[in-house]
């Protein structure tokens, strides 16, 4: 697939891919928006810059980068860039978590939504599978990098640092991880539900390679991206720590774990749409 190099254009789709964003939690009045929003530059810049796909889908994915979305309640977002990337048509995002949709509130394989390979929102298990597909990779002679995005709630689950222990002694460097660091999680901040501590000193401390990033930036997105590509191949997994706003782009939204998985009214969707470009047509 051609990648987009222009930061612009970029920045277009992920202003068309936050209105469809609230349209569609709006629309069934359930979803999780903030979350979704925060990470809407980086799986912009993921799936139409960093990544090497091939027309069509299936599920082996030999011979093309791979993604694992993790965190699974960000569905809205992974849809969104999903059907802009060619998947499946934009129109289908109007049926989002609605009955019969293949569109579910956290993506399921039963469906055979293209796009979607493992079920997940279930958090904690992302990485696991991660790795698991990176050494597919490796056994098979396939050079492709496997990329995976985690809330940073998600990593007080004891199932992820297990496998950040696993991996590099494994030196599974076909791997990029990345973390919303936006410290918001469904309860209220991280600091308070359970803090996080120092994590580029805990990745470290386990053998990654740690890189940051401002994760609203889209040239920051693009250049650590390819960065972190470049440091694939010398033996460690590669972490990035991006640095989000909950609720980016929607001013009311903004910094509040109350958007975790709160639906807009129909005034806050119009405030939330005046402020996001419409670039691409809405669905």
């Amino acid at each position: 697939m051609e990648k987009i190099t222009d930061i612009t254009k970029l920045e277009q789709i992920a202003s068309q891919v936050r209105r469809d964003i609230v349209r569609m939690v709006h629309g069934c009045q359930s979803g999780h928006p903030g979350g979704s929003l925060g990470c809407a530059d980086f799986l912009t810049a993921l799936y139409f810059n960093a990544m090497n796909r091939k027309e069509g889908f299936d599920m082996n994915g030999k011979g093309e980068d791979l993604f694992f979305l993790s965190n699974g309640h960000i569905s809205p977002l992974f849809y969104s860039v999903l059907a802009h990337a060619g998947y499946f048509d934009k129109s289908e995002l109007a049926t989002f978590r609605k009955l019969d949709s293949r569109l579910q509130g956290h993506p399921t394989t039963h469906e055979h939504l293209p796009g979607v390979r493992i079920a997940s929102g279930s958090l904690g298990q992302g990485m696991s599978v991660a790795i698991g597909a990176a050494l597919a990779k490796k056994l098979n002679g396939d050079n492709g990098t496997v990329y995976a995005l985690f809330g940073d709630g998600e990593l007080q689950e004891g199932q992820i640092w297990e496998a950040a222990m696993f991996a590099p002694h494994n030196r599974v460097d076909n791997l990029i991880c990345t973390v919303d660091y936006n410290g918001q999680q469904i309860d209220g901040p991280t600091s308070q539900v359970l803090s996080l501590g120092d994590l580029k000193a805990k990745f470290a401390a386990f053998d990654w390679t740690v890189l940051e990033c401002e994760g609203n930036d889209m040239q920051c997105i693009v250049d650590k991206l390819a960065e972190a590509k470049a440091l694939g191949g010398q033996g460690k997994p590669i972490v990035i720590l991006l640095k989000t706003g909950m609720g980016h782009g929607v001013d009311y939204m903004m910094g509040s774990h109350k958007w975790h998985g709160a639906a807009p009214n129909d005034a806050q969707l119009e405030a939330a749409l005046a402020q996001l470009e419409e670039t691409l047509g809405d669905y």
